[in-house]
């Protein structure tokens, strides 16, 4: 049996956007920037997209720009927005447990002049907002928080935060890495205050090397990269149609029947982490998302018992897919207040809806069966 529990690192892709990227890479091929009947049936696929994400969201389609994927939108949201606006002021604020694609755009800042302030989390890794309103400056120009942490499923009041912002002051542009929240919640950037939004197509079963950023109407932001002068000069370079047309498609089906989708995730998420609390020596540090679970195992390096999870056929990650393969502690779970000895023993168990309880118990039974064997050769 397989058990794929890693969709929080990357998810199948649906058929329908299979078979919609097959034909704009085989049919509609032409570049959309064409003035030919050939681009133009290429440009309906980038509208049409755009108008699905436009929907979903309640904004207009002129605020969406097409990127490569997540990572480049938080780049393009942060060091443009940055760049814009700099004359109002080199103050950024974000928090302990953002994703390496928000916090390295940050060191990158950082050496370059700007002042970041990184808020404290509670154990739930939930974001301090009283420590966000007494660090919001005259001089504070951007905001950056993720609606729902990727190695804990930990969701931030964005809502609230978007208000206490705003109220503060009024110039502070707020930003939202929402990366693992898109297509679990219905998020509505003007409802939320948010300025800025940065969603990847890969986590919602689109194809990988697509993703958008929402950049509310007027907002100043500096493009990253220069050329042609493709999306009004925002993002130039031909864009990815193949991608865009997929990422289209699973924005659709995403969104459809949606309560349902997400109660089946949340079942599935609910009874794994039902029975893995059965076994000894487990501690649960998952947050509230539907598809998230958390779990550390103690006295059993995580690394070891992924692979040992690998060989009967389950897939797991040990934190971020960005940064599981590299030997760091996770600054997440040093945040929430984990102690030295969970560090190294937790493992992230990411749900989706292709997802059965079939694979839950098959999981939980090889888990009973690996821990104690894995424990005993522990080295101490």
């Amino acid at each position: 049996m397989e058990a794929y529990f890693d969709n929080g690192a990357t998810t199948r892709v649906f058929p329908q956007v299979k078979d919609i990227v097959i034909e704009a890479m085989e049919e509609e091929y032409g570049n959309p920037s064409s003035m030919h009947m050939k681009g133009v049936k290429a440009e309906q696929y980038v509208k049409d997209a755009r108008e699905i994400i436009a929907k979903s969201l309640k904004v207009d389609p002129k605020e969406i720009v097409f990127t490569s994927g997540g990572t480049e939108s938080n780049n393009m949201a942060l060091i443009g927005t940055a760049m814009a606006n700099a004359r109002k002021g080199k103050h950024i604020i974000s928090t302990r447990i953002e994703h390496a694609s928000v916090y390295n755009p940050l060191f990158f800042l950082e050496e370059n002049g700007y002042e970041i302030t990184y808020l404290p989390v509670d154990e739930h890794g939930v974001v301090d907002l009283e420590a966000l309103e007494k660090a919001i400056r005259p001089d504070t120009i951007l905001v950056s928080v993720m609606y729902v942490n990727n190695e804990i499923g930990a969701v931030q009041p964005v809502e609230e935060i978007g208000k206490i912002v705003k109220k503060k002051n009024p110039d502070t542009l707020f930003h939202v890495d929402a990366i693992q929240a898109y297509g679990k919640y219905h998020i509505y950037p003007r409802r939320l205050k948010i300025d800025l939004l940065s969603v990847s197509g890969h986590k919602i079963h689109g194809p990988k090397g697509i993703g958008f950023l929402y950049i509310k109407d007027k907002t100043k932001v500096h493009p990253l990269i220069l050329g042609g002068g493709q999306q009004k000069g925002m993002r130039s370079g031909t864009e990815n149609v193949p991608g865009i047309a997929g990422l289209g498609k699973a924005v659709q089906l995403i969104y459809q029947d949606h309560e349902e989708k997400m109660k089946k995730i949340q079942a599935i998420k609910d009874d794994f982490i039902a029975q893995v609390m059965e076994l000894s020596d487990v501690r649960n540090n998952s947050g509230e998302a539907p598809h998230i679970a958390s779990i550390s195992f103690q006295g059993v390096r995580s690394e070891v018992l992924l692979h040992a999870l690998e060989e009967k056929g389950i897939y797991v990650s040990s934190g971020s897919a960005c940064s599981s393969n590299k030997p760091a502690i996770s600054g997440t779970l040093k945040a929430i207040g984990l102690t030295k000895e969970y560090y190294d023993s937790t493992l992230r168990f990411s749900f989706c809806i292709f997802n059965t309880k079939e694979e839950v118990d098959y999981t939980v039974n090889c888990l009973r069966e690996l821990l104690p064997i894995l424990r005993r050769f522990t080295r101490k």
